[in-house]
């Protein structure tokens, strides 16, 4: 199954993550496991930096889904561009998106991939309509 990135979509976050030897798979290129970290830290760098750090005792983002198409090796040494965009809000959830380049090569992209996020009371364990102000940043 191949869920592709829309062209319809709002660059929210971009940032570089230095490809660490350890991140390589035997074959000696970039483990799968290791893009959907690298998808990850992009997801919290990104709520921290708009000043919203996860919160267990309150309302956050969590993701319910997340996918990734590879389409070029990555290989070390080297450093990832990943730049993270965003569309589709509805009533609890957005699309959060995202695509990974060689910084020496920012035009070629070698995976992309994506999660569905959510807004949820973490105590109720509920979800929650968008915020006023997220809707906002999110929408394209």
């Amino acid at each position: 199954m191949r869920i592709l990135v829309p062209e319809k979509k709002k660059l929210i976050y971009e940032m570089s993550i230095p490809i660490r030897w350890g991140d390589m798979d035997a074959m000696g290129h970039l483990n799968n496991a290791s893009y959907f970290r690298y998808l990850e830290t992009a997801r919290i760098d990104w709520m921290q930096s708009i000043g919203f750090a996860p919160d267990p005792g309150g309302e956050g983002m969590v993701i319910i889904n997340a996918f990734c198409n590879f389409y070029q090796q990555i290989e070390y040494p080297g450093t990832v561009l990943l730049r993270m965009y965003a569309s589709d809000p509805a009533r609890t959830t957005f699309e959060t998106w995202g695509t990974l380049a060689r910084d020496d090569a920012p035009d070629v992209i070698c995976a992309e991939g994506g999660a569905t996020t959510i807004w949820l009371d973490f105590p109720k364990k509920k979800a929650m309509p968008l915020p006023d102000w997220l809707r906002a940043m999110v929408t394209p």
